[in-house]
């Protein structure tokens, strides 16, 4: 029995499974971390603290216990930092509480790392893309240059935005209990926190040419009612939420414009004059196959020519 239905897309459900969600939760014929190809799924832990995965006994501090079955061993893809370092482009990463975490793990007291612990701030690996690169691991000057401490409540990002002190493209990831995430934290929490970023982010000296692109994941939980149009094995998944905060966006203006994510990445490569990633390559040439159209690069929401 294949782990694929025909379609090539629905998983294949165990014998033993239910029937229908109505009944029970459904099991499938291969559920795990990783395909058959090799490809990472589900969750999946950094292999450099801080990770979900508690060094390996006796072994360095600062990874994850390489043995570990959850642990993605480094990753050696090209991403967009690289582009945006051969490009000569400032760039970092700011992590809430990444401080935190990192001192929890060295100090062996990780306890809102390892396992299920929801309280504050809820710090989460896995929410940390670029902690998953080889060129990235702990000790390289490329991190230290790069995967930076957003603070407690954002407040060494915050820092940074009041500074007029931000590099060209910055990255933010809120801790957990920040990020409205349904299930462990709340609307009532993320909103004020994304409303005193933007507040700090429009008095900075900086704002005048600045583009501020607010999103999320898997709309908080809340699961989108349409089906995605069909690209590669991987997406386009269900709509979410995108926000753009800019000088420069459009007023009274509707843009229909077909987005996702990666778009995100499509605007900074088209920004600096990089290169395409080869994944957003295949991501396009996959919904062209399928009959649909290459994902925007958000200019059409902006107006570039003030």
């Amino acid at each position: 029995m294949s782990a694929v239905n025909a379609d090539g897309v629905t998983l294949t459900l165990a014998p033993t499974s239910a029937p229908s969600a109505l009944t029970d939760i459904p099991t499938f014929k291969n559920s795990g971390n990783l395909t058959p190809d090799f490809y990472a799924v589900n969750t999946m832990q950094p292999p450099y603290q801080p990770s979900g995965n508690k060094p390996a006994s006796g072994g360095n501090a600062n990874l994850a216990d390489p043995a570990n079955p959850s642990a993605l061993p480094p990753q050696t893809n090209q991403h967009i930092g690289d582009l945006l370092n051969n490009a000569g482009v400032s760039w970092a990463w700011y992590s809430g509480a990444w401080g935190t975490a990192v001192s929890a793990a060295q100090n062996n007291t990780a306890n809102v790392i390892y396992g299920a612990n929801l309280s504050s701030p809820n710090f989460q690996p896995h929410h940390q893309p670029l902690n998953y690169f080889a060129d990235l691991a702990p000790g390289t000057d490329n991190r230290a240059k790069h995967l930076v401490d957003g603070g407690l409540n954002g407040s060494e990002f915050i820092k940074q935005i009041d500074a007029g002190a931000l590099p060209q493209v910055a990255f933010y990831k809120p801790q957990g209990n920040l990020n409205e995430r349904a299930g462990y934290t709340d609307v009532a929490q993320g909103d004020p926190h994304i409303a005193d970023v933007i507040s700090h982010l429009q008095k900075s000296p900086q704002w005048v040419n600045m583009v501020v692109i607010i999103t999320y994941d898997e709309n908080g939980g809340f699961w989108d009612d349409v089906a995605p149009p069909k690209g590669d094995r991987w997406g386009p998944g269900s709509r979410i939420p995108a926000i753009i905060v800019s000088p420069f966006a459009k007023k009274g203006f509707v843009d229909h414009t077909q987005y996702d994510t990666t778009s995100i990445l499509r605007f900074i490569t088209h920004r600096f004059n990089l290169p395409t990633l080869p994944s957003l390559a295949a991501r396009d040439s996959a919904l062209v196959a399928n009959g649909g159209q290459a994902m925007g690069d958000l200019t059409n929401a902006l107006d570039l020519d003030k």
